[in-house]
C-alpha cells in the first residue's frame, strides 16, 4: 500500500522532475522527432522510432507525476516532535554488536536505499514510530529477530 505522505524536499524533487520533463525534455524530443519525420521513410528511421518511444515514456511519467503530486500530503517538521521518532526523522540505531546504522523515515516516493531513506511502511520504520532515545526496538527480518537501540533522533541530517 502506498502512503500519500512526503517530505517537503521530496515533493520539490518530484515537482522539479515534472518541470524538467515537461518544459525541457519533451520539447527537445518533440523537435528531434519532427526533424526525423521530415527525412522521409519513418518505418526504418531509428531516430524517429526512438523519439516517438521516448515521447510516450515522457508523457506516461508526466501523467503519473501530475496525479501523484496532487495526491501527496506534505509533512513538515513540528518542534513538538523533538525527542520522538516521527515521519521525516533521522534515527541512529545500534545493535548489540556495536554496529551503527542511520535511517531517515520518508514516504514511498522518496525511497533511496543508498542514502538510507526507508519508507514509513517498512518494518523498521513502523517499529520506530513514537519511540525515544534509549528505547529498544525489535524487528522481524528474513534472517531472524533483530534488536536495535535508539542512540539519536533528529530532524536535520546527521553530520
Amino acid at each position: 500500500m502506498k502512503t500519500n505522505l512526503i517530505t517537503r524536499a521530496g515533493w520539490h524533487k518530484l515537482d522539479e522532475e515534472l518541470k524538467q520533463l515537461w518544459k525541457v525534455e519533451r520539447p527537445a524530443v518533440t523537435q528531434s522527432v519532427s526533424e526525423a519525420a521530415a527525412l522521409g521513410d519513418r518505418s526504418e528511421n531509428a531516430e524517429y522510432i526512438y523519439g516517438k518511444k521516448r515521447l510516450r515514456e515522457i508523457d506516461r511519467r508526466v501523467r503519473f507525476l501530475m496525479k501523484r503530486l496532487e495526491a501527496l500530503k506534505i509533512v513538515d517538521y513540528d518542534p513538538r516532535q523533538d525527542g520522538k521518532v516521527f515521519f521525516g526523522a533521522w534515527v541512529e540505531l545500534e545493535n548489540e554488536d556495536g554496529e551503527v546504522v542511520r535511517y531517515r523515515i520518508v514516504g514511498t516516493d522518496e525511497l533511496d536505499t543508498r542514502n538510507n531513506y526507508i519508507t514509513i511502511n517498512s518494518p523498521v520504520a513502523r517499529a520506530l514510530i513514537g519511540k525515544q532515545v534509549d528505547d529498544e526496538i525489535q524487528v522481524q527480518t528474513p534472517s531472524g529477530l533483530k534488536e536495535w537501540y535508539i542512540n539519536k533522533i533528529q530532524y536535520t541530517p546527521f553530520e
